[in-house]
Parts: C-alpha cells; structure tokens; sequence
C-alpha cells in the first residue's frame, strides 16, 4: 500500500469514525457494536454477537408505583425500563421489555427467548409460587434464566418462600428494589458469556 493510499484510507476511517456519533440511546448502541465487530475483525478473532435479554414481568407487575409502596416502592414499570434499557446500553446488550398477567404469555415469551439463544430475566410475580408452566418453560427452552424480586420475599408471607422456577433458574436476586432487576442483567450477562464458545485467533 503506497503512503498515498494509506493517508486515504486514514481519512476515510476518520470521517466513518465522526459519522458513528449519533444523539440517540440506540443509535449509539449501534455504534458501540460496529466499533466492537471492527475491533473483531482487526483482532483476527471471531465477529462479535450482540447478546440479548428478555427481562419478562408476570402478573400485577403493570401496577408498580400505585400497588402496597411501602413493600414496592414508588417506581413504576416504565421507569424500571428506563433503567434496565441503561444498564443494557452500557453492557451492550440488546433487551426486549414484556409484561403479563397471563401464565401462558409469559411462557410463549420464555420459549421465544430460548429460540433466539436470548437470556432470560424475569420477575415471574405470584406465578414464582405456582407455576409449574414456566418452570417447565425455563427448564425445556434452554435459556438462561435470572429470578428477580424486588421484595425481600423471604422476608414476608411463608407462601412467598417458595419458589418453583429457582431450581431451573442459574440464580435468584431479591430485596434490593428496581436494582434487583439490573443486577439480574449484570448476572444473566455474565454468564452468557462464559457460556460463549472462545474465538479461534485467525490463520492469515
């Protein structure tokens, strides 16, 4: 490459480099993934794949903010979002935010979620309790899934001791409030990725 070629090509990554800066969340994730497949691909290493999360809400979860405060909190579903959309931003993780008051949604979302290779983080409600479904969902679908509470529910009623879906699930969060939910990310994250096959370094 003669040094007139190369000042070229510099000007051009230079210029692609100023066009990646966007004034959007998602867009700016979109940049942040090119820059990682670049550096992939410079690296002779496999090409980076974007991970993604389900973080899944079960039954009565639509009411956070206006249903028992002084066990949930002021914090509303949507301003949840908000946060975990963040937390995802900054992991590099895409998320799909979902919620339901039927047993059977939450379990087609489940085995979606295991379809795609997605994490699952999920706050499944009073189905934790009972819902041998989902824990039938988690357990067939593969995915790896991360229980999360926002109450301590240890801390409460002796019904709420229980959980079906712990045992299939690679670890339970509770009592820590809407941080529970972007620590279950962190976690589910973490583990996708130890799970990942290793990139094989390139020959050529």
């Amino acid at each position: 490459m003669t040094g007139k070629t190369r000042q070229s090509c510099n000007g051009t990554q230079a210029k692609l480099g100023k066009a990646l800066v966007f004034p959007f969340p998602p867009a700016r994730l979109l940049a942040k993934r090119a820059f990682l497949l670049r550096k992939a691909e410079l690296q002779g290493t496999l090409l980076f794949t974007m991970t993604t999360v389900f973080v899944l809400n079960g039954p009565n979860l639509n009411l956070l903010g206006s249903r028992e405060p002084q066990v949930y909190g002021s914090t509303t579903l949507q301003d949840v979002e908000k946060l975990v959309r963040e937390k995802a931003e900054n992991l590099g993780v895409a998320i799909t935010f979902r919620q339901s008051n039927h047993e059977g949604q939450l379990v087609d979302w489940i085995q979606e979620a295991g379809a795609q290779g997605a994490g699952v983080v999920i706050n499944a409600g009073a189905y934790t309790h009972t819902s041998i479904a989902l824990r039938d969902a988690i357990s067939g679908s593969g995915a790896p899934t991360v229980e999360i509470h926002i109450s301590n529910v240890h801390a409460r009623e002796g019904f709420r001791h229980r959980s079906l879906i712990a045992p299939v699930s690679v670890g339970v969060i509770c009592g820590f409030g809407p941080m529970s939910y972007l620590l279950g990310l962190e976690a589910v994250h973490r583990v996708m990725v130890e799970r990942a096959p290793q990139a094989k370094p390139s020959q050529h």
